[in-house]
């Protein structure tokens, strides 16, 4: 799991921002938001322009070079703080894998290029590389000969060394590094908007009612919909090589997409990525109910957080900023280069009966 993570100089960050997953506070309420001592569920909250879609962004900065996973093919537009364009991009991770905290620092340049990288478990460092080289311990990594220490500090700036030690050295299956591999494998960020955009999880870019007649999902999709938005549809019984659905209306065959709102279709995307639960890890989904009605949001929420993954939103809807949801501990807010769970935004004790939407309306929480 996820437990911190922190970047400088990205993006509209120009000084380090941190988020810490590994101190929940004592709440009796709401207790599966928190899975083995770290935040599992939450909401990122901010203002218009305060970060929310680039933070989600910078973590998932990892999939670009320790995964094959899709990428965001404009991603390293604009990487770099905009008023220090010279400077490197600076991220820093620390995971929890079984009995192992794992520590994966690096930095690259406005191009991307990866200049630095370092990794320590339980606090004890394993390598480092920078423009001067490669250093590891060699009883973490054995079995690198001169030559390809040599090889390595002659590209030392060029590579990630996590992945050399990947494809050259056999590792057990409960490895470190194969779980770090794992973990940025199964990553996924998403979010539907003008565009659907996604990074992570998958290798290419799919068809959704292709996937759903494929995987003999219609009648699962029909109960979906009704179940999450109460909307009633009837897809006609495709046949296995039909690429679109198609409803039936008194008799009629109609595109599905051609009488669908924008919201059905958002929740289309949501059910895709739902039915692939078991193969993520940590889930970020960006202003995951802009085309929602608050109770769909609701219900859309209470669906995702039942999932095993590591799932966290952004959005501006407050009604979800609620204890029947979630607690003061999983709801974040992002703005000034900051961000906190609301519960250390404020001196006031924040209890199971407080209105908490209504505190942050008028003004109780601060960063």
């Amino acid at each position: 799991m996820l437990i911190k993570f922190s970047v400088k100089n990205f993006r509209g960050f120009p000084k380090e921002i941190s988020w810490n997953l590994s101190k929940p506070s004592n709440y009796e309420f709401n207790t599966n938001a928190i899975k083995n001592g770290i935040v599992k569920n939450g909401i990122i909250y901010g203002p218009n322009g305060s970060g929310k879609t680039n933070f989600g962004l910078a973590i998932f900065d990892i999939v670009n070079h320790l995964s094959q996973k899709w990428k965001k093919p404009d991603y390293y537009d604009n990487f770099v703080y905009a008023g220090k364009p010279q400077n490197t991009v600076e991220f820093k991770y620390v995971f929890r894998f079984g009995t192992q905290t794992v520590e994966y620092s690096y930095s690259k340049n406005a191009k991307g290029d990866l200049l630095m990288e370092s990794l320590a478990v339980n606090r004890k460092g394993v390598f480092s590389m920078d423009s001067q080289g490669v250093r590891f311990d060699t009883k973490a990594i054995p079995n690198i000969d001169g030559r390809a220490v040599r090889n390595l500090n002659a590209h030392a700036n060029n590579f990630s060394f996590v992945n050399f030690l990947l494809t050259s050295t056999p590792f057990p299956e409960d490895h470190y590094l194969l779980q770090l591999q794992k973990f940025a494998n199964s990553m996924l960020w998403f979010r539907c908007l003008d565009v659907r955009e996604f990074i992570g999880l998958e290798t290419t870019a799919s068809n959704i009612d292709e996937y759903i007649i494929r995987n003999n999902l219609t009648k699962d999709f029909e109960t979906f919909l009704q179940e999450t938005s109460g909307q009633v549809f009837h897809f006609d019984n495709p046949d296995p090589n039909d690429k679109l659905l198609f409803c039936l209306i008194e008799g009629n065959r109609v595109l599905f997409h051609s009488i669908a709102s924008t919201g059905t279709n958002s929740l289309e995307l949501l059910y895709f990525w739902i039915t692939k639960k078991m193969q993520a890890q940590f889930v970020f989904i960006d202003e995951f109910d802009a085309f929602y009605h608050f109770k769909l949001s609701f219900e859309v929420c209470r669906r995702l957080f039942k999932l095993d993954s590591q799932v966290f939103l952004s959005s501006h809807n407050t009604s979800l900023m609620t204890n029947d949801l979630l607690r003061p501990d999983c709801n974040f807010l992002l703005n000034n280069n900051m961000i906190k769970p609301i519960c250390d935004c404020t001196d006031k004790e924040l209890r199971w009966g407080h209105s908490i939407e209504k505190l942050y309306r008028g003004d109780t929480f601060n960063l």
